[in-house]
């Protein structure tokens, strides 16, 4: 076989490093090249080994996980997958971690037992695996990019959308969609049409991922509610482990429907139980936007939207950090339009007026 995915574990537990190191070595594609107890010493491991993917925990001696990761994207920019027991609920932490440039979180389990971590273990490979296939000098960019300009959307254009309160703007994103989704939310003017998005986020991540998009945003940004009625200038988030659709009633208009039926593509929230929700409920009264992503979670549904009439966009493979999921939908010709991340937010403007 090919080359191995070689991994280095950083993390200050001797019974840590040992798990992950059994758990990772199960799998025939992957390598662990060392191991090490805190940031410094992984300095000199980086160096000699090389690594594909870095594990790493947020609290070690000497140097934290945060400060190791920032001082990483601007030197050596590595693939980073965060375990740790500080990655729970949403935690702000490990906000930021996906916003420095980690790939994907998992959560270390409490109790320090080999069972408790054989739990994860299909998830932990899942996520080093995907890692190992990033785009990292696209992510290194966008993990360090500031906006110039919130203001690319001209009064003109604004002006224009007053009028299209019915149409609905679907959205799906895996891994490296925390950045891209941002990138674009905090460019696009508050009056558009009630925005839907699927971001594949563990359980508790999304409010507090919302609550961050919304202190920066003109839109209102919020982790959506079951039941709840779509609102022009509002961009909902599904909650992380329920899938959202989109559904109408002829006395409220469209709504929110969350629901807890199995996962599709092995998500769940899923993009394509968004996209084909939209589809059923709007018609061709909507656009579709499928960004960075492993897999091809969105595609089908992308494609039902393009079939009924629905303008749709996919990311390009340039800025994506993992060209996946854009990549499937061009394949099955789902896309109208494939563009840079940072032309997102003037094509769903222009998308609008179509």
């Amino acid at each position: 076989m090919g080359n191995k995915i070689k991994v280095l574990i950083i993390d200050d537990s001797a019974l840590v490093r040992e798990l992950l190191k059994r758990i990772l070595s199960k799998d025939q594609e992957i390598e662990v090249v060392g191991s090490t107890v805190d940031p410094i010493y992984a300095i000199k491991k980086l160096k000699e080994f090389k690594p594909d993917v870095i594990t790493l925990d947020l609290e070690m001696p000497r140097m934290d996980g945060l400060t190791f990761l920032r001082k990483l994207m601007a030197v050596i920019p590595t693939p980073v997958i965060i375990i740790s027991s500080r990655a729970e609920k949403g935690s702000e932490i490990s906000l930021k971690a996906l916003e420095l440039g980690a790939i994907d979180v998992v959560l270390k389990p409490s109790a320090m037992l080999q069972s408790s971590f054989f739990d994860i273990e299909e998830e932990i490979i899942i996520k080093v695996k995907s890692a190992a296939k990033v785009n990292m000098t696209e992510l290194r960019k966008q993990a360090r990019k500031k906006i110039a300009s919130r203001n690319e959307v001209t009064p003109a254009t604004i002006q224009l959308l007053q009028s299209n309160t019915d149409k609905i703007i679907a959205i799906g994103a895996s891994t490296g969609g925390t950045v891209a989704i941002r990138s674009i939310l905090e460019q696009l003017p508050a009056n558009l049409p009630g925005i839907l998005i699927v971001l594949h986020m563990p359980v508790g991540f999304t409010s507090s991922y919302a609550e961050s998009l919304n202190a920066s945003c003109r839109l209102t940004v919020k982790e959506a509610v079951n039941g709840e009625l779509l609102r022009k200038g509002f961009a909902y988030i599904a909650p992380g482990g329920k899938h959202i659709l989109l559904k109408k009633s002829h006395q409220k208009g469209y709504f929110i429907s969350l629901e807890e039926t199995p996962p599709v593509n092995r998500h769940r929230p899923s993009v394509d139980v968004l996209f084909s929700s939209v589809t059923r409920e709007a018609k061709n009264n909507c656009i579709g936007v499928i960004l960075t992503g492993m897999g091809n979670d969105g595609a089908n549904g992308l494609k039902e939207m393009h079939d009924n009439g629905a303008w749709t966009i996919a990311q390009d493979e340039k800025t994506s950090i993992v060209y996946g999921m854009p990549k499937q939908a061009i394949k099955l010709g789902a896309v109208d339009e494939v563009i840079p991340l940072q032309e997102m937010p003037n094509a769903i403007v222009q998308a609008l007026q179509k």
